[in-house]
């Protein structure tokens, strides 16, 4: 597995990674294709299984850890599982298309670890985390619960963006798209 390269995005939830990497994919000439991860976790809202994301059982996910199927995995919260299957990296690089990574700041670590080289490893940083329980509690999807572990989590997370090869604050969407799209085509024209 060593074929094209791989672009991380990573950041607490709320702070715009999806917005941005479902930004990026729209940009052709980056020829991007978008890295579906497995979550052991039911849909939220309009997620979609084989698009969002490769909902599957608990069971089904300690499977596959058991048969080291995943490049990575993570147990994100108690019982809640999400990771990258081989794979799905297998199946992008054989189209000819670069990877591009919306996962947990673990996961994005890991992958930069395996494949220095190769990889971006870009963390989204938030104005604060204020600005991130307020995004959350806007989305709707999630118990006031669910929002103080990931808002907890939050803190933590944010420690590790000095690992990053970069950070992107995002203070303005607009502008974090832009600095985005300048990063990934620097880095996938070398």
């Amino acid at each position: 597995m060593n074929k094209g390269k791989l672009i991380v995005f990573s950041a607490p939830s709320g702070s715009g990674k999806t917005t941005i990497v479902k930004h990026l994919l729209g940009k052709e000439d980056l020829n991007l294709e978008f890295s579906i991860s497995a979550a052991s976790r039911d849909p939220r809202g309009e997620e979609v299984h084989g698009k969002d994301y490769y909902f599957i059982s608990l069971e089904q996910f300690k499977k596959h850890i058991k048969a080291e199927e995943f490049l990575e995995w993570e147990e994100v919260y108690r019982d809640n599982f999400y990771g990258t299957l081989k794979t799905e990296i297998e199946r992008i690089w054989a189209m000819g298309k670069n990877v591009i990574f919306d996962i947990d700041v673990a996961g994005g670590l890991r992958i930069k670890h395996k494949f220095p080289e190769q990889t971006l490893a870009v963390f989204v940083k938030p104005p604060s985390v204020d600005e991130l329980k307020r995004r959350l509690k806007q989305r709707s999807t999630e118990s006031d619960d669910k929002i103080n572990m990931r808002i907890a989590k939050a803190s933590v997370e944010l420690a590790t963006a000095p690992q990053f090869d970069t950070i992107i604050k995002n203070y303005d969407l607009d502008t974090a798209k832009e600095e985005a799209y300048q990063l990934v085509k620097d880095f996938v024209s070398k």
